[in-house]
């Protein structure tokens, strides 16, 4: 292992990084000059392993703030983690995971994983789960009434304050999603042709209330399919952001009404999408479940006092973690009426409940339950009645999501 070094990385580090990213993912081409991530990418939270002068492995983290029950939390956004196949089974990764968990500032870190065998290894637990909605949008209708209220048709780079404001404005109720600045909304408003795939250039709707505010946005694209009976276009949806249910609706109904479609797509929804309610034949829907975001617990007392808890709760918790031991021991968490948190703190009590640092991670955003977990021996209950007091102080009444691979 002397032989490979572990730093920081810095900007003439990008191609050598890329390069290594695609090919572990299979992705065809060389690095995209004209690729708007490199300018989101923070060079001092990369990491790259060097080998003989050149770079063989990746890791990153991206400044970004999250959803929480109860308000928003900076965590860190792991992304560009990646080995190349010739210098595997070296132990590099564990070494660029222990580093970057050892050293970022936020509480939480949350990542998309290629493969979830790989990241629970180092303390992520699945802290939510998404749908793929595949429908065929000539079986299913919606239940409300036409709404008031008007649309307007736009290009998503030309509108970034309308989509900006309105998502910010749900941001805080939606655990699971990140926060955009400036740059983030530059890049994801980005449209290059060489990214389109066959689809149209990049499309957004806005919904404007009675009085002319924008309470919502629809970003999508359509791709232009036809057979021999005539046209089967699919619009593929890139998210729906509604600050009201009534321009939810509205904007659904649009793109179930978009000519010559017959498929829409959308890629990232919710377990509980609102949508699964709103329409008269919800299995046409085609729900096709996935996970979503990995979260682990950086530092155990400030995550668990940052969120805010669905009941009370006055629990002692024996933590398990091999990577990070100044999460490990027992912590008691008291929560007080109303879900105002009293306290987290080290005690040397009995535990009524035993579980590993990815449990709480997994059960963080209230959409994993620990008394599910318990079914499974994940999670040991001590004191008779613990795990169900516990389950539901952490649950929450929106089932986290997220809208955004990063």
């Amino acid at each position: 292992m002397s032989d490979y070094v572990l730093r920081t990385s810095t900007p003439e580090d990008f191609d050598a990084f890329s390069r290594v990213i695609l090919d572990a993912f299979a992705t065809p081409g060389a690095p995209d000059a004209t690729d708007t991530i490199r300018t989101v990418v923070e060079f001092p939270r990369y990491l790259v392993v060097e080998h003989d002068g050149r770079v063989v492995a990746s890791t990153g983290a991206l400044t970004r703030d999250l959803a929480i029950p109860g308000g928003v939390l900076p965590a860190a956004h792991v992304t560009a983690v990646s080995v190349a196949a010739t210098h595997t089974r070296k132990g590099l990764l564990r070494r660029m995971m222990t580093e970057q968990l050892t050293g970022v500032p936020e509480a939480i870190a949350v990542l998309w994983a290629s493969e979830g065998r790989i990241y629970q290894r180092f303390g992520y637990g699945l802290a939510s789960q998404n749908v793929t909605l595949r429908i065929d949008r000539r079986e299913v209708a919606l239940r409300t009434a036409q709404e008031d209220g008007t649309l307007r048709a736009a290009v998503p780079s030309e509108v970034v304050k309308e989509l900006s404001g309105v998502y910010d404005r749900v941001l805080p109720g939606r655990p699971g999603w990140s926060s955009r600045n400036e740059t983030w909304w530059a890049h994801l408003t980005s449209d290059p042709e060489s990214r389109r795939d066959g689809y149209t250039a990049a499309r957004a709707v806005l919904y404007q209330n009675p009085d002319g505010g924008v309470d919502g946005y629809a970003r999508f694209k359509v791709r232009n399919t036809w057979d021999d009976n005539g046209p089967k276009h699919e619009v593929n949806v890139t998210e729906v952001v509604a600050a009201t249910p009534v321009a939810y609706s509205a904007l659904w109904r649009f793109l179930f009404r978009i000519d010559l479609s017959r498929t829409v797509v959308l890629g990232l929804s919710n377990v509980d999408e609102p949508l699964f309610h709103l329409v008269d034949e919800p299995r046409r829907l085609g729900g096709k479940l996935g996970d979503g975001l990995w979260l682990r617990i950086v530092d155990l007392p400030r995550a668990l006092t940052s969120r805010k808890y669905a009941a009370p709760v006055d629990v002692v918790l024996e933590v398990t973690d091999a990577l990070l031991p100044s999460n490990a021991g027992t912590w008691r968490l008291r929560v007080g009426a109303g879900g105002a948190l009293v306290n987290c703190a080290r005690v040397d009590s009995a535990p009524d409940l035993t579980l590993d640092v990815a449990d709480l991670g997994a059960a963080y955003l209230g959409g994993t339950k620990l008394g599910m977990l318990a079914l499974n021996g994940r999670v040991v209950e001590h004191r008779p009645g613990a795990v169900a007091a516990t389950s539901t102080a952490f649950g929450w009444h929106v089932t986290p999501s997220s809208i955004e691979i990063f």
